[in-house]
């Protein structure tokens, strides 16, 4: 099947994805009636729906599922160039430890209002983004001195002691704040509940800044994949493309967990399934991740809002519970494909 065909399908299955996320709920809205309260509301076009199901749509539903679509395909990307630059399937940064860096950050920000001149609400992601970028050096500068070879377990072992550490504070900084211990660990454990537009607003310049110089470096990485030696004969500085990939990540990632919370394991699953529909080529596999991302968020998120309606379970709990095994999954069957060879 043509790549382009292939694009085609996995854009009319999230569109129909994305009706599905804003149709199911707590109370099911007939997927006409969704339809034509977003043409209503996007292209002017008159249509009769009662009021009540146009505010639930365009109020409630329609700007959560547009987050969690816009987080999932960030994550999804941020997981892809991790997976590329560290040469190791098993990365990403909820395995690495990005997460649990900019979970602090954002948790700081929570706990003592701190606000930058001038930009006000940016503080939230901006702080995701400084102190996911932090962790994510510091770990493969740890990894670097005790392993020259900079193995997949060295890796993943310094990422997930980080997290621990990390963890840790955030939770001590927590308790000693037992007036805001409900907000914070529910948002620690992720959640789309009660966002509004404005989240997306805050998320879209760090997803749109890291997107365009991904798929801007999308040769180099291709080039990196053959080797440091080989990409170096080409003419790629590949420790500055490897910085500025990695601080285009981190950002998508910091932004996310900022406004979302601690969202793991879509970062790993998306990048994974969408080499095996595309091919490793970065310009295709990347923004197949980003589709598949933003459709596995969409359906985590409904089933974290349905199955126990009308209670919510936290997404993140919903992806780790799916992306467990398929961890397992990958690095297991890496260990028998390379017992094999």
């Amino acid at each position: 099947m043509k790549l382009r065909v292939k694009f085609i399908i996995a854009c009319a299955a999230a569109f129909l994805i994305l009706l599905a996320g804003v149709s199911l709920g707590s109370s099911n809205i007939p997927l006409k009636d969704t339809a034509g309260t977003l043409l209503e509301k996007l292209f002017g076009l008159p249509a009769k729906t009662e009021s009540r199901i146009v505010t639930i749509v365009w109020n409630l539903r329609f700007p959560r599922a547009i987050l969690a679509f816009l987080a999932g395909g960030a994550l999804a990307i941020s997981g892809g160039v991790f997976q590329s630059v560290l040469k190791n399937p098993l990365a990403s940064p909820f395995i690495i430890g990005v997460s649990s860096g900019a979970s602090l950050g954002a948790g700081l920000v929570m706990l003592t209002g701190f606000a930058l001149p001038f930009i006000g609400a940016f503080t939230l992601p901006l702080s995701g983004f400084f102190f996911g970028l932090l962790t994510v050096f510091m770990v493969i500068g740890f990894s670097s001195r005790l392993d020259k070879s900079m193995s997949n377990n060295t890796i993943i072992l310094f990422g997930m002691v980080f997290s621990l550490f990390i963890n840790a504070i955030l939770t001590t900084l927590t308790a000693l704040n037992r007036e805001e211990l409900r907000n914070l660990l529910y948002w620690q454990m992720g959640t789309f509940s009660m966002k509004d537009w404005t989240y997306s607003g805050l998320l879209l310049p760090f997803l749109a800044a890291g997107c365009a110089a991904v798929i801007l470096y999308s040769r180099e990485m291709d080039i990196l994949s053959f080797g440091e030696e080989e990409a170096q004969s080409m003419g790629v500085n590949a420790v500055r493309v490897r910085r500025t990939l990695l601080a285009c990540a981190a950002a998508m990632t910091g932004a996310c967990v900022a406004l979302c919370g601690v969202i793991g394991f879509v970062d790993l699953i998306a990048p994974h399934l969408a080499r095996r529909i595309t091919g490793s080529r970065h310009c295709y596999s990347l923004p197949m991740a980003f589709i598949i991302g933003g459709s596995l968020m969409v359906v985590t998120d409904l089933i974290a809002r349905t199955i126990v309606s009308p209670s919510e379970l936290p997404v993140g709990a919903v992806t780790a519970l799916i992306g467990g095994p398929f961890f397992a999954w990958v690095y297991f069957g890496k260990r028998r494909s390379g017992a094999g060879a």
